[in-house]
């Protein structure tokens, strides 16, 4: 299987967990930041994996740009999957819970995004912890970053 791990990073930990996917994934996993990716490549690959912290329930900026811009048809026949990086909706004031259960997060849009362009969605969207703005990732993120990846390579092999 051939995979490209696309993402945007601002504290550098979205592109950690982006990294450990990639350990994760058997066979080729190129990663990639948003300003390397080249989206007439995007159908050398048989699986593309997103990812971007969430800002205001999306991804970043240039991601979303991105995502939009690509033809409607742009991922067909390439199985796709969303990861994003946040905070904890628990270790948040309530008024922060509350607006974080109304904006939702990021990978849930990017998942949606890739669809409608075409791919096909073989896991649900998935977040990673952050313990503060600027990180570090919540103790045992990459770990469970690499088991996410390993289980989408069973479950795409299945599909």
């Amino acid at each position: 299987m051939k995979a490209l791990i696309i993402y945007d990073s601002v504290y550098g930990n979205t592109e950690k967990v982006a990294r450990a996917i990639g350990d994760g994934l058997a066979g080729e996993a190129k990663v990639e930041s948003i300003g390397e990716a080249n989206p007439s490549e995007l159908r050398m690959f048989d699986l593309l994996i997103v990812g971007s912290p969430v800002h205001g329930g999306r991804p970043t900026p240039q991601l979303e740009t991105f995502l939009k811009e690509l033809p409607d048809d742009a991922l067909k026949g390439v199985k796709v999957a969303a990861f994003d990086t946040r905070f904890e909706a628990e270790d948040q004031g309530f008024a922060l819970r509350m607006l974080m259960s109304v904006i939702r997060y990021a990978a849930e849009r990017i998942a949606k995004e890739l669809e409608k362009k075409g791919g096909e969605l073989i896991t649900e969207p998935e977040g990673f912890i952050v313990e503060n703005k600027e990180g570090p990732l919540k103790q045992g993120e990459l770990e469970r970053a690499t088991r996410w990846a390993k289980g989408m390579v069973v479950v795409s092999s299945q599909v």
